[in-house]
């Protein structure tokens, strides 16, 4: 299941989000996006997790975490209309 991850901190890396997501299941992959001027976080991100069931417990207990001083935003990723 791929994860949307937003409000988070520009300090935020990618190892940081493996390691909260990785209490709940296997990660695929962690993708912390960034502005290509800046080479700054801009904010959000996206965590792919193999198993269903693990992904939607952790969109549920990360949802609102304090993370770098934010509350993140934790949801399940929509697909984009192109």
């Amino acid at each position: 299941m791929n994860i949307y991850v937003s409000n988070l901190g520009f300090s935020v890396q990618n190892e940081d989000l493996k390691k909260q997501f990785a209490r709940y299941g296997e990660v695929a992959s962690v993708n912390v996006i960034m502005d290509k001027v800046t080479n700054r976080s801009r904010g959000f991100a996206f965590v792919e997790m193999k198993d269903t069931q693990a992904a939607t417990k952790a969109i549920q207990e990360l949802n609102g975490l304090m993370l770098d001083n934010r509350t993140i935003k934790v949801n399940e990723a929509r697909e984009r209309d192109i």
